[in-house]
């Protein structure tokens, strides 16, 4: 009983948000100013640059007790991983669930017998950024996987769902008042197709997780660790709700 009426309230609040019409999809990028955008377009200037160089000396490097490399069994990245970030978070049968990019390199670690790297560590932002640079300017595009519906919808529910001291829900703000000001900010839209990405305020790289996980504490709610399911899943509606949109990885932000 007390899940239907869950339900209820979360298509109630779905139903009554403000969606972005696919016609009127804008990227982040469109709401920096002149000087970011350039940091972004040049990769002499994108500072998230350091992070796949470091990626693709990783991608060589052998560890792990087996003494083996990514290239080892993916050989050269520039075509083996073409088009790969873009398919993520995905349904992974060994997981028997979603999982997103990061998750998918540290099974290969674990399948090299080395250490998984942490959530958010240098270290893994930096191969998932060399792995999603050779998606750059392909199509977001989650996979037709049945198994992704109920985990998509459940992240639509957390997207439209009010949480927190302030009783805000993701979508008040990306899909109802985008364009406007917060805190001296514009807000964009909240597409997730730039991710790894290069925050100024952050002065460094991070994953999508780190800023939804940030947005969660800007609205005082309870923030889950890092790989939870429910922010797998966001990530996963964030993908559907993004398909067909270039991917630009590795973005730069304010």
């Amino acid at each position: 009983m007390r899940r239907r009426a869950f339900v209820l309230v979360t298509a109630c609040i779905a139903a009554a948000a403000m969606a972005v019409e696919p016609g009127q999809r804008r990227s982040g990028f469109d709401f920096m100013s002149e000087s970011t955008r350039t940091m972004q377009r040049d990769d002499t200037q994108n500072p998230a640059m350091l992070w796949v160089s470091e990626g693709e000396a990783m991608w060589q490097a052998k560890a792990g007790k087996d003494g083996k490399s990514c290239a080892s069994c993916h050989g050269d990245a520039k075509s083996t991983m073409r088009g790969v970030a873009a398919r993520f978070p995905t349904f992974d049968e060994s997981a028997n669930g979603v999982i997103n990019l990061g998750q998918r390199i540290n099974q290969c670690r674990k399948g090299m017998h080395a250490e998984p790297f942490k959530p958010e560590s240098r270290e893994l932002l930096s191969l998932e950024s060399y792995v999603a640079i050779h998606s750059r300017g392909m199509p977001v595009n989650p996979p037709a996987d049945k198994r992704l519906r109920e985990p998509t919808e459940r992240g639509k529910q957390l997207f439209f769902q009010r949480i927190g001291q302030l009783n805000l829900s993701c979508a008040q703000c990306h899909d109802a008042n985008w364009g406007k000001k917060l805190g001296g900010s514009t807000i964009p839209q909240g597409h997730a197709n730039a991710y790894p990405i290069y925050r100024l305020e952050w002065q460094g790289v991070g994953s999508l997780q780190r800023r939804l996980r940030n947005c969660m504490s800007g609205v005082r709610a309870e923030v889950p660790p890092y790989n939870a399911q429910e922010l797998v899943e966001l990530e996963l509606y964030l993908a559907a709700r993004a398909k067909g949109m270039p991917i630009e990885s590795p973005g730069v932000r304010p």
